[in-house]
């Protein structure tokens, strides 16, 4: 590969770390370590890694809060690593742009695993139809991951700005929850279908207004579409 791919590990246990770091050497992974949650934001904006494992549970700053200040800065893929239980928590850190999570406890081969899905994802992700996508009023860029209302930029998610690049590039076209799951998590997603309601009513109150010439559409029982109305 060109440069190695530096992994960053945010987690309060020096065993997560140790046992993860002997995974990453043999995958040829460079990796640093964080052992709180204000360690891990001052070094995701120092080191600018190529992927976030984060902890929800840690010191000084959770995971959520460390999730939800990293999207004001970074689109940085981040895998969260959430105990067994914590649904409540670990839908809360996809809603707010984790790509992932893995449940405690895991299995080291598994995040590596994960690791992978996910960088290859990004690296091999289609950008169907087109990056950018204009409508009247609306543009989606997924070049830069920026979604433009009338001119002005919108503040989105990597998910939301991925999810509705997907229903736009597909126009007309009911796509049911899986569906969006599979395209926008991969296909070795398991997640809840409910993450994919609640990014859609976060994209909607974004974008949508009275005189808006498109709207996302639910089609009950089915899923959702985009429309253009004029």
């Amino acid at each position: 590969m060109p440069k190695n791919i530096q992994i960053l590990i945010c987690d309060d246990d020096p065993v997560v770390h140790e046992s993860l770091g002997l995974y990453l050497d043999a995958e040829r992974y460079d990796h640093k370590s964080a052992f709180d949650g204000e360690q891990a934001l001052s070094m995701i904006s120092d080191t600018q890694p190529d992927l976030v494992i984060l902890d929800i549970m840690m010191p000084k700053k959770s995971g959520t809060e460390v999730c939800r200040e990293t999207r004001r800065f970074s689109n940085v893929p981040i895998i969260m690593l959430t105990a067994k239980g914590e649904e409540i928590d670990r839908v809360l850190g996809l809603e707010l742009g984790a790509d992932d999570y893995i449940v405690k406890p895991f299995s080291p081969r598994e995040v590596i695993a994960r690791i992978k899905a996910v960088l290859r994802r990004l690296g091999d992700s289609p950008q169907e139809n087109s990056s950018v996508l204009r409508f009247d009023g609306l543009e989606i860029n997924l070049d830069n991951y920026q979604v433009k209302v009338q001119g002005e930029t919108v503040a989105c998610t990597p998910k939301e700005v991925e999810i509705l690049h997907l229903l736009a590039s597909h126009q007309g076209q009911v796509m049911d929850r899986e569906q969006i799951l599979s395209k926008v998590w991969g296909y070795d997603y398991f997640g809840d279908t409910r993450t994919v309601d609640t990014h859609i009513k976060r994209i909607r109150q974004k974008i949508v207004n009275d005189n808006s010439a498109y709207g996302l559409i639910t089609v009950y029982g089915v899923g959702y579409k985009f429309e253009v109305n004029r």
